[in-house]
């Protein structure tokens, strides 16, 4: 799991089981990375990562809380869908698609990306929930 801090809510993220979301996992083992995002087509947010990733791109129709990697250095948070060749990074969890529209917002936003908070020795537990999102 990773958070996703956006105007004060913190979105959790079921992580794919892939070498791109280990990379951003791996990365944020670093610290948290804020992120400037922008609004497109009202379908998305996307913020560049500043750096390169693995891509794992399969043709996929994305779904509102879907995080995607594209072209190998965006992150992306869809809220509406989008049909195109995307690495899955990973799936916000407990968020219907209204409640992701309102917690976005209109416009351009600033994400925080950071791996949970542990309370002692959790990490067992986050790669037992670890997944591929559907």
């Amino acid at each position: 799991m990773i958070n996703i801090e956006v105007n004060g809510e913190v979105l959790q993220v079921r992580l794919c089981d892939n070498s791109s979301a280990d990379a951003i996992k791996a990365l944020l083992g670093n610290g948290p990375l804020t992120l400037p995002m922008k609004d497109y087509a009202h379908m998305e947010k996307f913020g560049n990562l500043g750096r390169q990733f693995p891509r794992n791109d399969e043709h996929i129709t994305t779904q509102a809380g879907d995080v995607i990697l594209s072209e190998g250095n965006l992150l992306v948070i869809y809220y509406a869908p989008n049909t195109w060749n995307f690495t899955r990074i990973g799936k916000i969890q407990n968020t219907t698609e209204k409640e992701l529209r309102k917690i976005l917002g209109k416009g351009n936003i600033t994400a925080t990306l950071s791996l949970p908070i542990s309370k002692g020795d959790n990490e067992h537990e986050d790669h037992s929930i670890t997944g591929q999102s559907a």
